[in-house]
């Protein structure tokens, strides 16, 4: 006999330190080596002028971290990291990585330990002796009896479906962690990017503003040469129409102005009438020339948003786990003591009730329920598996998509920064000839105009590197 408890006693250890349903494994990283389908280009193109060096590519083992501050501009760095204190976005992923870990914990505490419950009650009760077959023998009186008692009872894991749901709960703690950073590393991303934009919008309407009073006074010009007969009223009606045509963007421009300064205190955790910061002009942002650039394998170790969609893998395996232990049998374990006593004095005299038993629940028939969850689980992980595998590919896009922009965006930025110099060489030659009498002040007007025009192309072409720099060190994550 004692053999074969022995061996009773190993298998039920063998058993208990097994898990039904799948192990979960990470899935293999992306085995393409870049990011696009040509060779990425070790440089950029230079260009003359503000953000206009050359950017290098270089390889690196990880992503860079706290990546704006490579734009070496202290009033950048202080609204990052006002957005990142006081921003209720992030507020909102901290509170609910905290309710994942104390779901995980209550979890640990109901499942990991056995319950312990004392109850104590009094109940006041009358007995028919006739209602049991005695009779002859008077009914007592009514009586109270008390009672106080302490249960135990611990459900045995031995297929291991609260060790899975345990797993599940953990995936979800390290899932919303994710969360977080990637909605730091949103945040973040959207502060500097709204902060690029905005400067250049402020640019850009200095800019066209001086357009307009250029046009305005080459109206008045042509006015005044219709008066003498010297032009047509066609000339007065299209610099009219240059004019009203210029004017109308600035409306536009002041719109968009607007708008990112809203968004800028939003993401500062201010409402859009309490927004409080200082002017930052766009040439203040120095334009990165090393970008660190990771391999694709690293990426999806690195970036939150692909850690989040494996986290959730994760449960999903774990949830299988969890039906496919629903189908064996629970072992539930409990014992119980306590006193009883007609006498609440008597409570304390004595031990003299208890129990003990083991409960075995093996499901028979549940109309194929156990079995559908336990399918329903599978195909949620295939539908999980699907999702990360989509996270990866999109993530990879982003950073294809932002190598090409940066090359695509110093090519434009060369040819802006070209057609400026040249058009400030026009307006200074055009300068001295007006003063030498070679040209009049309409066509010096002019050649201001088209120089203006240049530099407001120049400032939309600028603004886009710095903006597409942010997105490539978004893109590639990193550790906080």
């Amino acid at each position: 006999m004692k053999p074969f408890v022995l061996l009773s006693v190993c298998a039920l250890c063998v058993l208990c330190s097994c898990a039904a349903g799948p192990d979960f494994h990470t899935p293999a990283a992306p085995d393409t080596p870049s990011y696009t389908h040509e060779a990425q280009a070790a440089t950029t193109v230079a260009a003359g002028g503000a953000a206009g060096s050359a950017q290098e590519f270089v390889a690196a083992q990880h992503a860079t971290p706290m990546w704006w501050t490579q734009f070496h501009c202290d009033a950048l760095n202080h609204l990052v990291d006002r957005a990142l204190q006081r921003s209720p976005t992030l507020a909102q992923a901290r509170a609910k990585l905290v309710e994942a870990r104390e779901n995980y914990t209550a979890q640990a505490g109901a499942t990991q330990f056995p319950s312990i419950d004392a109850s104590l009650s009094g109940v006041r009760q009358k007995v028919d002796i006739a209602a049991f077959g005695i009779s002859g023998v008077p009914n007592p009186g009514p009586f109270t009896l008390y009672n106080a008692s302490v249960s135990v009872s611990y459900a045995l894991d031995i297929f291991g479906g609260n060790r899975r749901a345990l797993e599940a709960l953990m995936a979800q703690v390290d899932y919303q962690s994710f969360e977080l950073e990637a909605a730091r590393l949103a945040l973040a991303g959207n502060v500097v990017s709204t902060v690029v934009r905005r400067a250049s919008l402020q640019q850009q309407i200095a800019l066209t503003q001086r357009i307009v009073d250029a046009q305005a006074r080459q109206f008045e010009i042509a006015e005044a040469r219709f008066a003498v007969g010297g032009v047509s009223q066609l000339d007065v009606r299209s610099q009219r129409t240059l004019l009203a045509q210029t004017r109308a963007s600035l409306p536009a421009l002041a719109t968009q102005l607007a708008q990112a300064d809203h968004q800028l205190a939003i993401l500062l955790g201010v409402a859009p009438s309490q927004m409080d910061f200082e002017e930052l002009a766009l040439d203040a942002l120095s334009l990165p020339q090393t970008l660190p650039i990771t391999l694709p394998s690293t990426l999806v170790r690195e970036r939150p948003d692909i850690r989040a969609s494996e986290a959730l893998l994760h449960q999903a395996s774990a949830n299988i786990g969890v039906a496919t232990a629903n189908l064996y049998p629970q072992f539930v374990i409990s014992a119980g003591a306590g006193s009883e006593r007609m006498r609440i004095a008597d409570i304390v005299s004595g031990l003299n009730i208890w129990n003990a038993g083991l409960g075995l629940t093996q499901p028979i028939f549940h109309g194929g329920e156990l079995r559908a969850r336990k399918r329903s689980t599978q195909a949620a992980y295939d539908a999980a598996l699907a999702g990360y595998q989509q996270t990866v590919l999109q993530a990879l896009q982003q950073v294809a998509d932002a190598l090409k922009a940066l090359q695509n965006d110093a090519q434009a930025l060369q040819a802006r920064d070209e057609a400026a110099q040249q058009a400030q060489a026009s307006l200074d030659i055009a300068h001295a000839q007006y003063l030498a009498g070679g040209v009049s002040q309409f066509g010096l007007l002019d050649t201001q105009r088209q120089a203006l025009q240049s530099a407001l192309d120049r400032t939309r072409a600028q603004a886009d590197r710095l903006a597409d720099t942010a997105a490539l060190f978004q893109s590639l994550g990193g550790e906080w």
